[in-house]
């Protein structure tokens, strides 16, 4: 399958994937209409997110060629690559004060979006919990003054607390598409609903266009949201699977340090040009590794450049 529509191609119609189930993809066309549509070929390397030239047949539609990408954010392991959506203003990481998050993870996810020049939110869940959040929102604070976005929310029906959080992240994410990103347990499902009602409605009317309710509830979708429309731009989530890891394979660890800002304040200060920020004399960032987050950028906490060294390492010891 093409990846860019050829200058023929130009005229013929395109439409944004919506919805991915294994190689069926859910399109939407310019008047709205959404079709089920596999790819032409044996192989689906359109996701969501993507646009496409698309041909109609019947009640379904054939994908011709994908449009080029602004981006595409994924992850990539020693055995396969998962793509979770392309062309992305935002991602929204949500994390729970309870159960404890992973920074590891939550750094990996951080380091997938800037490799890709996404801008990424950040969102604590659970603020009720005032005990477990209290400590969590602490822990955040490195990322706060690297200037990462921090919202609080509390998605809980049984929270006491009136306000949930959820108009000031729907300030921060008007106007854009945004890929939700979260472990099990942080509170996506309950994000979704409270911010897309008719989440439930569009699962049933994807699974009937699919003439399936399989993978449904574990594939990538795409919802319109109204509170997210800003003037002539419409706003959107893009709903994906839980995962338990990260891989970061498709980065190269000299590229590391680059995509963590906390880091990349200090870059090209080193004495060496190829340092690699764990050992040598004269490295500017590990000049900076230690303080309090109250002082950063002009410092890189001790658990970050962990985090640092444990990815570089993983990253340099690639196997194909």
């Amino acid at each position: 399958m093409n990846r860019t529509p050829d200058p023929g191609q130009t005229l013929r119609p395109m439409a944004r994937v919506v919805g991915a189930f294994g190689r069926h993809c859910l399109i939407e066309s310019a008047d709205g209409r959404r079709l089920s549509a596999p790819p032409r070929g044996t192989k689906n390397q359109a996701g969501v997110g993507d646009l496409v030239v698309w041909t109609p047949t019947g009640d379904e539609a054939l994908i011709e060629s994908i449009a080029s990408r602004r981006n595409l954010f994924y992850r990539q392991d020693e055995v396969r690559t998962k793509s979770f959506a392309a062309n992305l203003d935002r991602i929204l990481i949500l994390i729970a004060a309870e159960p404890e998050f992973s920074e590891s993870q939550l750094t990996r996810a951080l380091v997938a979006a800037e490799a890709q020049s996404i801008t990424p939110v950040i969102a604590l869940n659970k603020r009720d919990l005032a005990g477990p959040f209290g400590q969590a929102w602490e822990r955040l604070a490195p990322y706060r003054a690297m200037g990462y976005e921090v919202l609080p929310l509390s998605l809980s029906p049984r929270s006491p607390l009136q306000d949930d959080g959820a108009p000031a992240l729907v300030t921060a994410l008007r106007g854009h598409h945004t890929l939700v990103l979260g472990p099990s347990g942080s509170g996506k499902s309950s994000l979704i609903n409270r911010l897309v009602p008719e989440a439930r409605a569009e699962t049933g009317e994807i699974s009937q266009a699919l003439q399936s309710g399989r993978h449904t509830t574990t594939s990538t979708r795409w919802y319109w949201v109204q509170a997210l429309d800003h003037g002539q731009e419409r706003g959107a989530l893009i709903d994906s699977p839980g995962f338990q890891e990260f891989g970061l394979q498709h980065i190269e660890a000299a590229q590391l340090a680059g995509c963590m800002p906390d880091l990349r304040a200090f870059l090209g200060q080193c004495r060496f040009y190829n340092c690699t920020h764990l050992h040598e004399p004269g490295c500017a960032v590990l000049a900076h590794v230690g303080g309090s987050a109250a002082q950063a950028p002009a410092c890189i906490s001790e658990r970050r450049h962990r985090i640092y060294a444990q990815l570089f390492e993983e990253l340099g010891h690639k196997r194909w």
